[in-house]
């Protein structure tokens, strides 16, 4: 009884050290706002500061001196005076290069440092110059982020930390969730899992209220937009297909609505970094006035001594911003279709992200899925929540019952064939953790090693998917054309990260990779990754057929003249000028560009050669059994 009475708490006192909970935590990671949460008493809670905001800003100001600034006194105190040495939407920038879009779009007010002279593209990797002469990169500005979030963690809960789940957008690739991973190193904290973020709003929402069905999570934040149409049924969660773009959200409201109040105050183009900043806070204040209010009035410091009142009504903003919130329909499309589900037999929607918050975006929604949007969850903290769920039951806390979270991949992990061609090894929304296996030979004699391609997309060409990593698998003895056995293994785990390791089976030489970042999809190319291998699939099919039959003919033709050269004197008359003449057209309908062609020249030499290859054969199986007991022969191979 005593120790019950040690857990009883009064109205409004801090719950925070109860020996029951356990010590791991959910992280919303966000572009604009960031959130920790816990699991008290059975139900999931936001953490707040001594003031009562449970959100922490996601900007990181770096000041002369050496300090860092998180949060609110970076947002609020020091973005408009130091706009190039104060960080804002990092998030945006993860597991990107210098020459992504990101880096390059109008309206950012950062500078990009060089290393050792050269830009810092040259290392693919974003490095923000601050402070005089420090460069630091998105991992180490989101580090600071997630320090202080595990601060407040730790004060709460008395003690250090068991471990965390960070979310991220469902559409981050392999980069961008390496760097979020790093990014959480860096900071301390033992990264349990990476959680996508609409797997982690339904979390939240099929806990609380016991449903089952299949629902669409829509997740419009500051910077990223997913889409997740997720089945419920006996408490697994699990994942038919998900789609979006990890360059859309909120922020480019934001850039809308400043570009026309740029051009209404006669200041459009301009490049001085702390009107750009100004405008950009004005335009985010204004846009969320916006979301109570039918009209707003903002005064901004356009030039020294001179103020300027920008004004904006709700209609002329969404007027703005329309063009930019279209850009979700294309993925909507791709998801419901993946999943096989009509609009009309979704059980419902759920709503994530502060952006949701505007009266636009709601509309939107609703009339897109014919269907109201659930919205009861509060859409900033839902993600942070879902998240602290999870991480609790990693850490073996109770009251859960049997969940289990089902993600999958979102876009088809494989290896460069011959021809250039892309074997996928692992599909498009296959479920995570995942694995698959595929065993590879030899295309050349006396190759002694193996380069490997990882490549991910769905087009059916090397060219047209982007490349994950290359390795290699060296010591295999010189060995003939085909005998050579490479088994290589895909495993993908719950983080969605990718591992892939190659064997070859006669040596039992081994060779592995973990796929590292290899930074950035720009918006175009997430965006055509999918739409491509749709718009282009006949075409890919027949690229691949080509393809495959022009290294056939390869290697048919090698072949043919070998044995020619080989063993001449087993060619009967006339037989080599028929041989050459079959030779002559594959190595002509190879140039070409039909599949069918190639195919029907191939089947014409394998003909004219056929009663030559007999022969051969026959000599090497009479040189083999030449000088052996008939009897023993027989028996070994199984005769009577």
């Amino acid at each position: 009884m005593a120790e019950a009475l040690f857990q009883i708490a009064e109205p409004g006192e801090s719950r925070a050290k109860h020996a029951c909970r356990t010590r791991a935590v959910g992280i919303d990671l966000g572009t604009t706002n960031s959130l920790v949460a816990i699991v008290d008493a059975g139900r999931p809670a936001a953490l707040a500061d001594e003031q009562g905001r449970a959100m922490v800003p996601s900007v990181v100001h770096y000041a002369g001196d050496g300090r860092v600034v998180v949060g609110e006194d970076a947002r609020d105190r020091l973005a408009a005076d130091f706009p190039r040495d104060t960080i804002a939407s990092v998030k945006r920038f993860m597991g990107r290069g210098r020459h992504d879009a990101e880096a390059t779009r109008k309206l950012t007010p950062y500078r990009f440092a060089s290393v050792d002279g050269h830009a810092a593209s040259d290392e693919g990797v974003v490095r923000f110059a601050v402070a005089g002469e420090r460069a630091v990169t998105p991992l180490e500005v989101s580090a600071e982020i997630l320090r202080v979030l595990r601060a407040r963690a730790e004060e709460a809960l008395g003690g250090p930390l068991q471990g965390a789940v960070i979310t991220v957008p469902a559409y981050f690739d392999d980069g961008q969730r390496q760097a979020t991973r790093d990014a959480g190193r860096l900071a301390g904290l033992e990264v349990l899992r990476l959680l996508n973020e609409p797997t982690a709003a339904a979390l939240a929402y099929g806990l609380d209220k016991q449903a089952e069905g299949t629902f669409a999570v829509f997740d419009l934040g500051g910077g990223t937009f997913d889409v997740s149409i997720l089945k419920l049924e006996n408490g697994v969660f699990e994942v038919k297909s998900t789609g979006g773009d990890s360059a859309l959200g909120g922020d480019d409201f934001d850039r809308a609505v400043a570009e026309a109040l740029l051009a209404r105050a006669g200041a459009a183009g301009t490049t001085d970094a702390h009107v750009v900043r100004r405008v950009l806070d004005a335009a985010r204040a204004i846009k969320e006035q916006l979301t109570t209010e039918t009209k707003a009035a903002i005064d901004v410091a356009l030039a020294p001594g001179k103020t300027t009142t920008l004004r904006l009504t709700r209609d002329e903003m969404e007027a703005l911003v329309a063009p930019v919130l279209q850009r979700c329909a294309p993925p909507l499309k791709r998801a419901m279709a993946d999943a096989g589900v009509e609009r009309g037999h979704l059980s419902g929607v759920i709503l994530v992200g502060g952006a949701t918050r505007m009266p636009l975006v709601r509309r939107f929604v609703e009339e897109w899925f014919g269907q109201k949007p659930l919205a009861d969850i509060d859409p900033d903290e839902v993600v942070a929540l879902g998240a602290a769920i999870q991480a609790d039951m990693l850490a073996g806390g109770a009251g859960h019952g049997d969940v289990l979270l089902l993600d999958v991949v979102p876009l088809s992990l494989g290896l460069e064939t011959m021809g250039g061609v892309a074997e996928k090894l692992i599909h498009r929304n296959t479920t995570v953790p995942c694995g698959a296996k595929q065993t590879f030979t030899t295309f050349a004699d006396k190759q002694t090693g193996f380069d490997l391609h990882v490549v991910q997309g769905e087009r059916e060409l090397v060219a047209e998917c982007r490349s994950l990593a290359r390795f290699t698998l060296k010591g295999i003895p010189p060995m003939p054309a085909g005998m050579a056995r490479l088994e290589v293994s895909f495993m993908v785990d719950a983080d969605g990260i990718l591992r892939v390791s190659a064997r070859e089976e006669t040596t039992g030489q081994e060779a592995a990779i973990e796929v590292k970042p290899s930074y950035g999809l720009t918006d175009d190319e997430v965006e055509k990754m999918i739409l491509d291998s749709f718009a282009h699939a006949e075409d890919d099919v027949k690229a691949r057929l080509l393809a495959e039959q022009r290294v056939e003919a390869d290697g048919i033709v090698a072949a043919a003249r070998a044995a020619m050269r080989d063993s001449p004197e087993m060619l009967e008359t006339g037989e080599r000028e028929e041989i050459e003449r079959a030779l002559g057209g594959v190595e002509a309908a190879r140039g070409g560009s039909d599949h069918h062609a190639i195919r029907l020249a191939i089947e014409a030499l394998d003909h004219a050669s056929k009663p030559f290859a007999t022969r051969r054969m026959n000599r090497a199986l009479e040189q083999g059994f030449r000088g052996r007991d008939v009897d023993a022969v027989d028996a070994k191979l199984g005769g009577r």
